[in-house]
């Protein structure tokens, strides 16, 4: 069966950098961070006093008021992306091809802040008081259905929750719709609103959150002396398709999507397998998927959360699949910058993967200041590198076990 080329024609995120791609893409490159002291709710009831909040962010810039007040942040996040991403492909979407252009958004949580926000009214005021639509912005596939209503894309609707993987596993799914031939076009990525006091003490009870106080330090990937994740918010959501519809329409190309893997540890429900075996088989298969040697990969924008194990263990998986190719390839987490957008993560660093791959520049991971003789790879410390980058592999792990890799490619035509 032939297989259709998939290409990225748009790009759109609200992150905590800036409220659209080209605010944030200019922050990262210049290594700064968005991480600051978490101003969402008392700090003091918690160990960690810092997040990477998306504070400039007003849903009254991409909606009205009545229909924001039916979204979930996660989900407003997310319709405003889609509108970016839409807007940058030079998409229309109407009854000439609606039935063809899909959604395909995660989440690794969902609608965190509604829940609890409504069980509180419910304690204290009964049912009567819940909203009618507590449970369409609770659930995670809200994202997908509130784009698809907004743009009226009416081809499939669907929506991977697979934790911090989730974004990256929408668009690995979303790209073998199209290149399968099930769409013309997907809109797709992954939206997160965690910062909440519920998802602050369950990773605070599980010790995964970083206690640094200093909110530029905070987030320190690779580094000997990282103590745990910075908990980020928002969305980044790609316009993925078809080469045929893209050349048709004269859409400018920005990157072209060659690889997917996606495998499962089946290990343990929050830490990774030992000595990154899952991640290996992800990445191996994400190669193989794009016909691509691992010498071919340049850049690999690593999952790097700042925990102990995740950073030790992805580094070991990078060496199995790259062998001695492991100490000539840049690794690099922005995950320092933008801390830990959960179930968004994956689709931002995939936007990071295609701007690097259009301007030749690769983001740092800063904060890196001594070395761990367990991560001892190219980890581009603290500035960003400035080389042509044709092929760039981008990482996602997600608690459960769910390990994804992404492969984007310089457009050839």
């Amino acid at each position: 069966m032939t297989k259709n080329r998939v290409v990225i024609t748009g790009v759109g995120a609200v992150t905590p950098l800036g409220n659209d791609v080209e605010t944030t893409w200019g922050k990262l490159i210049n290594g700064e961070s968005g991480i600051d002291v978490l101003t969402k709710f008392e700090e003091g009831t918690f160990p960690t006093t810092v997040a990477a909040e998306a504070k400039e962010f007003d849903p009254a810039d991409f909606m009205d008021g009545k229909d924001a007040r039916k979204m979930d942040r996660f989900t407003q996040f997310a319709v405003a992306s889609a509108m970016m991403a839409v807007k940058n492909a030079n998409l229309t979407i109407d009854e000439t091809n609606a039935n063809r252009v899909g959604v395909w958004i995660g989440s690794g949580i969902g609608g965190m802040e509604t829940y609890e926000k409504q069980f509180r009214l419910y304690e204290k005021r009964g049912y009567r008081r819940v909203s009618p639509f507590f449970v369409p912005m609770l659930i995670p596939d809200m994202a997908s259905g509130q784009v698809s209503i907004k743009l009226g894309a009416k081809g499939v609707n669907s929506c991977s929750v697979t934790a911090c993987a989730s974004g990256a596993n929408s668009i690995g799914d979303a790209f073998k719709v199209i290149e399968r031939g099930d769409a013309d076009a997907m809109i797709t990525g992954g939206a997160e609103a965690p910062i909440t006091e519920m998802s602050f003490a369950g990773f605070s009870s599980a010790k995964a959150l970083s206690t640094n106080s200093d909110p530029k330090t905070a987030s320190r990937p690779f580094d000997k002396n990282r103590d745990g994740f910075v908990m980020g918010e928002g969305a980044g959501i790609l316009v993925l398709e078809s080469l045929d519809s893209a050349e048709k329409r004269g859409a400018t190309i920005l990157a072209e999507i060659v690889g997917y893997g996606a495998t499962g540890d089946a290990y343990h429900v929050t830490a990774p397998a030992p000595e990154g075996e899952g991640a290996a088989r992800a990445m191996q298969q994400a190669l193989s998927d794009a016909d691509l040697k691992p010498s071919d990969v340049v850049y690999l924008n690593a999952h790097g959360t700042s925990t102990g194990y995740n950073d030790k263990y992805e580094s070991m998986a990078a060496k199995t699949v790259f062998g001695d190719h492991a100490k000539k390839l840049a690794i690099s987490s922005t995950k320092s910058m933008t801390g830990h957008l959960l179930g968004a993560a994956g689709a931002i660093e995939a936007i990071f993967s295609v701007r690097a791959i259009q301007e030749g520049i690769i983001p740092a991971t800063i904060n890196y200041q001594t070395p761990d003789p367990d991560c001892d790879l190219d980890y581009v410390p603290n500035e960003s590198r400035y080389t042509d980058v044709p092929v760039v592999m981008s990482n996602s792990l997600g608690f459960g076990g769910h390990n994804v890799s992404l492969i984007f490619k310089k457009f050839d035509s």
